[in-house]
C-alpha cells in the first residue's frame, strides 16, 4: 500500500504530528503484509482447485536496443533475420514513383525500393454477352463462358465469390448473418436462401473428397488419434468425433457415442461386417457366449449392408440386446480389416471406453489429471499427492527421451519402474484409487515402448478437436442435416490442407473453378506417408 504523505516542514513537526506519521507507516506496512498473505492464500486455493495461477508477467523483451555507431552485430535483436522482411512476398505490382518538377541539373540515379501490403477487396458485376450461332442444319450453338469464371455447380454467382462466402464461413469462422451484412456492404445482391445454398447445396464432390481421407488415413497411417465432444443438432444433444493424426483430420458428428458408434464412423458411408480372425478374437476379449459363435461362424461370413446382417442375426435369432451389440462391434471390426485397415493399426485416446480397440495407446496427462483435481484434505494428504505426481512427471520425460531414441535394453526397466509407481500404497484411498487406474491400463500407458511412433498425449487431437468447438460456442448447434454434414465436411478439409502445408484458400479455388491443378487430398496424403516411411527407413542404420 503506497500512502502519499504531504510534505511536512521540520518546524511543524510536533511531538503528536510524529507520533501520527508512525502509526501511518505502521499501518501501511501492516496493509502490505496483510495483502501479501492474501494473495498467497488465493494462489493455493487456485493450485488446489485446479486452476490457473497468477500469470508471472515479465518485462517486455520488444524494445530493441540502439544499433551500435561502429557497424556491429550486437544491437541487433538475437534471433531475428537478416534478411528483408518481404523477401519471400510475391510481387504483383509494380510503379515507379518519379518526382513531379526534377530540380535543374539532376539525374536519375537508381530506385528505391518500398514494398507495400494492401488487400483489395470489391464486388465486380460482369455482364457477358454470349454469342449464339444458327447452325445450317437446324437448331444453334451458345459460346460457352472462359475457363474458371463460373464454380462448377453453375448459378449467377462467379466462381471467386463463392470460394469467399466458404473461406469467410470455414475458415474465419463468420457466422451466416454477418456474412450477409458483409456482403450487402459489398454490394453484392444475395439474399438469405442464396446464401445458404450457397454453403449446403451442391457439395458431392466435396463430400466425397472427405470420405476419401478417412479411407486414405486409415490404410496408410500407423496410429490414429480420436476424441468427442458436444455437437448440438436440431435442438438436440449430439457429438462430434474427430479421426486425425499428422497427415489428416476426420470429423463426424452422430446424435450418441458408443464403441458401436465409433465403429460405424470408422466404416464410412458403406458398412462391411465380416467375420474373420480379429472378429473372433474381438468376441473372445468381451466374452460372447461360445453357442453365439458357433452359430455365426456357420454359413455366409461376410455382409455388404446394414440390413443384411440384420437379416442374418434374425434367421439366427440372435435378439439378446448385449449379444446382438458384441456381436455387431465385432463384425464391424473385422469388416475395417477386410477393407484394408491393419489389425496393429494404433489408436491413441484419452481413454474412454468407446475407443479401446486394436492396438490402444493412453494419454498420459488424462491418466494424471484425477491426481491434479484432488483436493487436500491436509498438508500431509497435499504432500502426498505432490510426491506421486512428481515421480509420475519424472516417469514421463523418460518415456519421451525413450520415444525419441528407443532403445530395447531400457523397456525392461521402464516396465519396472512403472510398477514401483503404481504399486505404492499412500494411505489415502483416493491417491491409491487412481495409481490402480493407471496399473490396470499398463499395457495402454507403456504402449510407447513397442510403438515409439505414438505419442504419449492427446494434446494435437485436442487441438484439432477445438476448432470445433470454438464454432459451437459462437454459432450454437445445426438445424439442418445439410448443414451439419457440410460442417464437418469443410472442418475435414480445412484441417488436413493445413496438415499437408496446403492453404485452404487455394485448395477452394482449385475446386470451385474446376481447374484440376491440386491433387486429390487423399492422394497428397498417400504421398506424403510414403515420403515419411522412406525417410524413416533411410535413417534407421543398417
Amino acid at each position: 500500500m503506497k500512502v502519499a504523505l504531504p510534505e511536512i516542514r521540520p518546524q511543524e513537526r510536533t511531538p503528536l504530528i510524529e507520533a501520527l506519521l508512525q502509526i501511518i507507516r505502521q499501518l501501511a506496512d501492516r496493509v502490505d503484509e496483510l495483502e501479501r498473505s492474501n494473495q498467497e492464500r488465493g494462489d493455493e486455493i487456485a493450485r488446489l482447485k485446479g486452476l490457473k495461477p497468477r500469470p508471472d508477467i515479465k518485462p517486455s523483451i520488444l524494445t530493441t536496443p540502439p544499433k551500435p555507431q561502429d557497424g556491429s552485430e550486437e544491437g541487433r535483436r538475437r534471433g531475428k533475420p537478416s534478411r528483408p522482411k518481404t523477401a519471400d512476398l510475391t510481387i504483383h505490382k509494380t510503379v515507379d514513383v518519379t518526382l513531379d518538377r526534377v530540380p535543374a541539373g539532376a539525374t536519375l540515379h537508381g530506385y528505391e525500393s518500398f514494398v507495400v501490403q494492401d488487400l483489395e477487396i470489391h464486388n465486380v458485376n460482369t455482364k457477358y454477352q454470349r454469342a449464339r450461332y444458327d447452325l445450317a442444319e437446324g437448331g444453334s450453338v451458345l459460346a460457352p463462358f472462359p475457363a474458371g469464371i463460373l464454380a462448377v455447380e453453375g448459378g449467377h454467382f462467379g466462381a471467386g465469390l463463392i470460394v469467399y462466402i466458404l473461406d469467410q464461413y470455414h475458415q474465419a469462422g463468420v457466422t451466416e448473418p454477418l456474412l450477409l451484412e458483409q456482403l450487402w456492404e459489398y454490394g453484392v445482391d444475395i439474399s438469405v436462401g442464396q446464401l445458404h445454398r450457397i454453403l449446403t447445396e451442391n457439395k458431392e464432390s466435396f463430400h466425397q473428397e472427405k470420405a476419401e481421407l478417412l479411407t486414405v488415413g486409415l490404410t496408410e497411417s500407423s496410429f490414429i488419434g480420436t476424441d468427442d465432444t458436444g455437437a448440438r443438432h436440431q435442438g438436440q444433444n449430439g457429438y462430434c468425433t474427430v479421426i486425425c493424426n499428422d497427415l489428416f483430420a476426420y470429423f463426424e458428428s452422430t446424435d450418441s457415442k458408443s464403441r458401436l458408434n465409433f465403429l460405424q464412423i470408422l466404416q464410412g458411408a458403406q458398412r462391411d461386417y465380416a467375420i474373420n480372425e480379429t472378429t473372433l478374437a474381438y468376441w473372445k476379449r468381451q466374452k460372447l457366449p461360445e453357442t453365439v459363435q458357433a452359430l455365426l461362424t456357420q454359413g455366409p461370413q461376410e455382409f455388404a449392408s446394414e440390413a443384411a446382417w440384420r437379416v442374418r442375426l434374425a434367421d439366427l435369432k440372435i435378439s439378446d440386446e448385449r449379444h446382438v451389440r458384441f456381436a455387431t462391434e465385432g463384425a464391424l471390426l473385422g469388416g475395417l480389416i477386410a477393407r484394408g485397415v491393419s489389425p496393429e493399426l494404433g489408436v491413441l485416446s484419452d481413454g474412454a471406453g468407446q475407443f479401446v480397440i486394436l492396438v490402444h495407446a493412453a494419454c498420459w496427462v488424462h491418466a494424471e489429471r484425477p491426481l491434479a483435481k484432488l483436493v487436500p484434505y491436509n498438508d500431509e494428504h497435499r504432500v502426498a499427492i505432490e510426491n506421486i505426481r512428481t515421480q509420475i512427471w519424472e516417469f514421463y520425460q523418460d518415456l519421451k527421451a525413450f520415444r525419441v531414441q528407443p532403445d530395447e535394453t531400457q523397456k525392461p526397466v521402464l516396465e519396472r519402474r512403472f510398477d514401483s509407481l503404481v504399486d505404492q500404497r499412500t494411505g489415502y484411498a483416493n491417491i491409491n484409487g487412481v495409481l490402480k487406474e493407471m496399473r490396470d491400463h499398463k499395457a495402454d500407458l507403456l504402449r510407447v515402448l513397442e510403438r515409439p511412433e505414438m505419442p504419449l498425449h492427446t494434446n494435437a487431437v485436442e487441438s484439432d478437436l477445438r476448432e470445433f468447438v470454438k464454432r459451437r460456442k459462437i454459432s450454437g448447434g445445426t438445424r439442418s442435416a445439410a448443414g451439419r454434414r457440410c460442417r464437418d465436411t469443410f472442418a475435414s478439409l480445412k484441417k488436413t490442407c493445413r496438415k499437408l502445408g496446403l492453404r485452404f484458400w487455394d485448395y477452394l479455388q482449385d475446386r470451385i473453378r474446376g481447374l484440376g491443378q491440386i491433387p486429390r487430398l487423399g492422394e497428397l496424403i498417400r504421398q506424403q506417408a510414403r515420403e515419411t516411411a522412406a525417410k524413416k527407413a533411410a535413417a534407421v542404420p543398417v
